[in-house]
């Protein structure tokens, strides 16, 4: 039903005073008689029919700048919710907020979800992943403030792989402009090196040196030469009761590398092949990735990605690494739960 116009208004409160019924004016102006019993409350109170002011804070995008939002995201659903906000000036004349964008988002019924994607656990895998969680299930957290979790992920130019998110609404999981395609070098990037653990913090290291091709990537002896002769050891002489983790990757398999570490007298952790979930410094990468998502203007060169990695990383809150160890617990908890099958991680 239309609202009144002031026109309408003005000769419904007319039509009261001439001493008409409040249901016959209703009848006239073919509207429900509670409106006209709250404008003429109003104009009793307010001697107007003028819309009261409306308390609290006024909206800051206008409907045509919400459907601009919503269609700019069907159309594009990897665009982040920051990248938006930069581009829409609202009714206060000024760019609105990442969170006003993804209210909008989600209003119209999206949702911000990592994109399909995700290792092929088979049977062994998910044996070896449900054996390793229920033998360290009763760890304490002491014992895991005295692991050092590392990691390398690679960050591209236009986002980081393997990392981006998608806005898309339920039902939209497998729509062509909604799943990640992987490449086999995906442009411009860096391949970076991390590590964490209670109240430490290792990186990031930039490998250098990498590029297209076979044998251009990481291989044991640059694993080596970049990241455990420069940092791992000299870290763990002085700290030599903490265990050292990483993954099952070429590099850190290589009998080369296993003989320096065990020269070393460094104790590794066995780790379950495909288990990045169950990695706290996942979610370190993930921290990377927000901030470098507020980098203004987005770097368009290596150059300009290295500045802007390292940056990132010194903006991290140097707290998030003991929240990421304290959460081994419950990822190993989930693993049991999903009886050695994907977790939310």
């Amino acid at each position: 039903m239309p609202r009144l116009t002031s026109a309408e208004r003005e000769r419904a409160i007319g039509r009261l005073e001439a001493g008409d019924t409040p249901e016959a004016v209703a009848a006239t102006f073919q509207c429900h008689i509670s409106t006209i019993y709250r404008l003429l409350q109003r104009f009793v109170i307010t001697g107007s029919t003028a819309d009261v002011e409306r308390s609290g804070r006024p909206r800051v995008t206008t409907p045509r700048q919400d459907r601009h939002i919503f269609r700019s995201h069907v159309a594009h659903p990897f665009t982040t919710a920051a990248e938006t906000a930069r581009t829409v000036i609202g009714t206060q004349q000024a760019p609105i907020s990442r969170q006003t964008a993804s209210r909008r988002l989600r209003f119209r019924g999206l949702r911000n979800c990592r994109p399909a994607r995700g290792p092929v656990l088979t049977v062994r895998h998910r044996q070896a992943r449900l054996h390793w969680a229920q033998g360290h299930l009763n760890w304490n957290n002491v014992r895991w403030q005295n692991v050092l979790f590392s990691d390398e992920s690679r960050f591209c130019i236009d986002h980081a792989d393997g990392r981006v998110r998608v806005w898309r609404r339920s039902g939209y999981r497998y729509a062509d402009n909604c799943v990640v395609e992987n490449n086999a070098w995906g442009g411009p990037s860096l391949m970076l090196w991390g590590a964490i653990g209670h109240n430490q913090v290792l990186g990031p290291v930039i490998f250098q040196g990498l590029g297209p091709g076979p044998g251009n990537g990481v291989t044991a002896q640059r694993y080596m030469d970049q990241v455990l002769h420069p940092h791992v050891l000299p870290f763990f002489q002085a700290h030599g009761n903490w265990v050292f983790q990483h993954d099952n990757a070429r590099p850190h398999t290589a009998r080369a590398t296993q003989d320096l570490l065990h020269r070393s007298g460094i104790q590794v952790m066995p780790w379950p092949a495909l288990s990045p979930d169950m990695n706290p410094i996942e979610q370190f990468w993930d921290l990377l990735q927000t901030q470098l998502n507020r980098v203004v203007p987005r770097p368009t060169t290596v150059a300009d990605l290295d500045r802007a990695v390292r940056q990132a990383w010194s903006n991290i809150p140097r707290q998030a690494s003991n929240t990421l160890v304290r959460s081994m617990h419950r990822r190993c908890q989930a693993v049991i739960d999903a009886n050695g099958d994907h977790t939310r991680y």
